[in-house]
């Protein structure tokens, strides 16, 4: 489509799927109201994230990886794009363990038992969408109007 003004929440979003492996839930609201920013973030991210000197599935097992060593929920969202690139279970599990262990040597960083809960989110997303099962990376969040 020539004219991204005109793409509809679905195309963006299926545009999305198709350049970075999955569509972020803020894009999936956003988009909702114009599809532009899903669209040129997408575009960027394959920039990125796309195949080069390193494979696109080292790339987001890299991502993840470091996700897990901050304890960063929206980070290891990067488990489903690795998946999409052909990560294996074995794969995912190693990058989330290296993760594990980074937690324990980033100054001020979460230390290992804690980022020891997001390799286990990580193997916990990643079984549950092989399977077509819903998963969650992270609670979606509820707002109160009564209290603004």
């Amino acid at each position: 489509m020539s004219d991204v003004t005109k793409m509809t929440a679905e195309e963006v979003n299926a545009y999305m799927k198709e350049h970075c492996g999955f569509v972020p839930r803020m894009f999936k609201i956003i988009n909702t109201v114009t599809p532009v920013p899903g669209k040129t973030f997408a575009d960027f991210y394959e920039s990125i994230f796309g195949d080069g000197a390193l494979s696109k599935k080292v790339k987001e097992l890299m991502f993840m990886s470091g996700g897990v060593g901050y304890c960063s929920p929206r980070c290891i969202i990067h488990v489903i794009p690795a998946i999409e690139a052909g990560a294996t279970t074995m794969e995912i599990f190693e990058a989330a363990s290296v993760g594990m262990i980074l937690a324990g040597f980033v100054p001020g960083g979460p230390g290992i038992p804690y980022a020891f809960e997001y390799a286990l989110k990580c193997m916990d997303i990643e079984a549950k969408y092989r399977k077509g099962e819903e998963w969650e990376y992270l609670p979606q969040p509820k707002f109160d109007r009564g209290i603004y």
